[in-house]
């Protein structure tokens, strides 16, 4: 079997791996003859996490099971319309008998493009690292909260890795609080790989405030934004996929959290009970400080202004723009206590980011 081709007896789990282990971004699901039974994709994926399933269940719980497939002879004009009218990046391309040979993707058709297949970068990503970090105390006294190490690196730094190993050079750090520690050490990025320009805020903006001091907004045609206190492994390529494919002004990355309430809930109505339910479980998923903006949303923030990236979904909401949420099944950790900083160095010893 290929990379991204598994049996229906493959957990979601197994199709995360066969994703992201080719650039082609397309799980293959067939039978052991190897008749194409459906596809996978990362949306897929998340959008059956946000329905309440789990990464352990079957991949036949959120394939699709009427993919779009093309004969391995296929002309590569023929091939560009049916990607086109379907609105997919890559297709399962099978034989004369319908058995699955190979994935292709959009890019294999541009000759030019051919050594890069993850084309689709987010212009640029901006870093919010002004805040004070005033729960890591004494931690934070001289050091920025975002430059507290993580097994001998900042964790800034190791954000600038990320970004840069997922193709994104122009980077934006907003910074305020003991910015000279930040800008000192970092300078023009290019010791690191990228470009680095700096936000300064004259004083606190907010969450999204900052974004306001972006100069050319007309170039930046989508934006990553985060908190400069996360540690993740989430797929930003995957999110900026996401983001395009549901049309959205903004995309918000949400962890999912459960908490267990410790005792027997009744269910009742009126005075009768209905039922029992032992130890119930309720999940929700919670913002994670990451986000997709599409250039229509910059102009929504006033500037210099305290605004908050709450404000500014409230208000994109409130004009009717679409905005989504996309669920991260990968490592995610935010830095805010002493606690939290243990928990992730701890954690961290299992990633490479």
């Amino acid at each position: 079997m290929s990379k991204n081709s598994l049996l229906p007896s493959a957990t979601l789990l197994d199709a995360v791996s066969a994703i992201e282990a080719t650039e082609k971004r397309l799980a293959v699901v067939v039978s052991v003859d190897n008749g194409v039974l459906g596809t996978l994709t990362d949306g897929d994926i998340r959008r059956h996490i946000l329905k309440g399933g789990a990464l352990q269940a079957s991949v036949s719980e959120a394939m699709n099971v009427s993919p779009v497939t093309a004969s391995i002879n296929t002309s590569d004009s023929a091939l560009r319309k049916i990607l086109a009218q379907h609105n997919i990046r890559s297709l399962p391309l099978v034989d004369e008998n319908s058995k699955y040979v190979r994935t292709l993707h959009e890019m294999e058709l541009d000759s030019e493009d051919k050594p890069a297949l993850n084309k689709q970068v987010f212009s640029a990503a901006v870093i919010m690292a002004g805040g004070e970090g005033t729960r890591l105390m004494p931690l934070t006294e001289n050091l920025p909260k975002p430059m507290i190490e993580i097994h001998g690196l900042p964790l800034l730094e190791r954000q600038i890795r990320r970004l840069r190993n997922m193709g994104i050079i122009l980077v934006y750090i907003s910074v305020n609080y003991l910015s000279d520690v930040i800008r000192n050490y970092f300078g023009n990025g290019a010791k690191f790989g990228v470009e680095i320009r700096y936000l300064q805020e004259s004083e606190k903006l907010g969450t999204a405030g900052a974004l306001s001091l972006l100069p050319n907004i007309d170039d930046l045609k989508s934006v990553l934004v985060m908190n400069g206190d996360i540690l993740t492994t989430s797929d930003f390529i995957n999110l900026l996929h996401f983001h395009e494919d549901q049309q959205s002004e903004i995309t918000i990355s949400a962890v999912d959290y459960q908490i267990e309430i410790p005792y027997g809930v009744i269910k009742y109505d009126g005075t009768k009970v209905k039922g029992i339910e032992e130890k119930p479980s309720q999940q929700f998923f919670c913002n994670a400080g990451i986000y997709a903006l599409s250039n229509k949303v910059l102009s929504k923030i006033p500037e210099d202004k305290f605004f908050n990236m709450t404000d500014l979904i409230e208000r994109c909401l409130i004009d009717g723009d679409i905005v989504s949420v996309f669920p991260v099944h990968e490592y995610w950790s935010d830095i805010g206590t002493s606690t939290d900083l243990e928990r992730t160095r701890e954690e961290f010893k299992a990633y490479k980011i």
